[in-house]
């Protein structure tokens, strides 16, 4: 059994200690949010954050995320998160909406570290998350008007 904390609710799953954290959210705690993509962490479409830090569930090893504090895209919601979803709305950026959850969570991470990001500061800090639709503009739009609508 493999302690996880995740969304703020703590789980113990029977699955191997080199099972990919992606497939123990999917396939044991149905958080089904979190897309398989690639199966690389070349994508970013499994991406979820393990104490703060974006990492690629795919290629995470339950042994890693054990005694972490995990959070997928259905326990994102702070107000980074929420100005997000709002700016991803009204920039329309979804097209298929695959990578959405990947890309969101990515973005996440960026304006906690960033709240003022350049075009650089999101070229280098969504690297890797992909969208096979090319909403590649629409996604910086949105990223700095969730930067904008935050209190300075």
């Amino acid at each position: 059994m493999i302690s996880l904390k995740v969304n703020g609710k703590n789980y113990e799953v029977d699955a191997s200690p080199d099972m990919p954290l992606l497939w123990a959210l999917r396939e044991n705690l149905e958080l089904t949010g979190t897309k398989f993509g690639c199966g690389m962490a070349q994508c970013g479409a499994c991406t979820v954050h393990m104490d703060g830090n974006a990492v690629r569930s795919c290629v995470t090893p339950l042994s890693r995320a054990a005694g972490k504090n995990i959070i997928t895209i259905e326990g994102l919601n702070d107000d980074i998160a929420q100005r997000l979803r709002d700016a991803w709305t009204a920039e329309e950026v979804p097209q298929c909406g695959y990578c959405q959850s990947g890309q969101i969570m990515a973005a996440a991470v960026l304006l906690r570290e960033k709240p003022h990001p350049t075009d650089e500061d999101i070229d280098y800090g969504m690297a890797g998350n992909i969208c096979r639709c090319g909403t590649y503009q629409r996604i910086r739009k949105a990223i700095h008007r969730a930067a904008k609508a935050s209190t300075p």
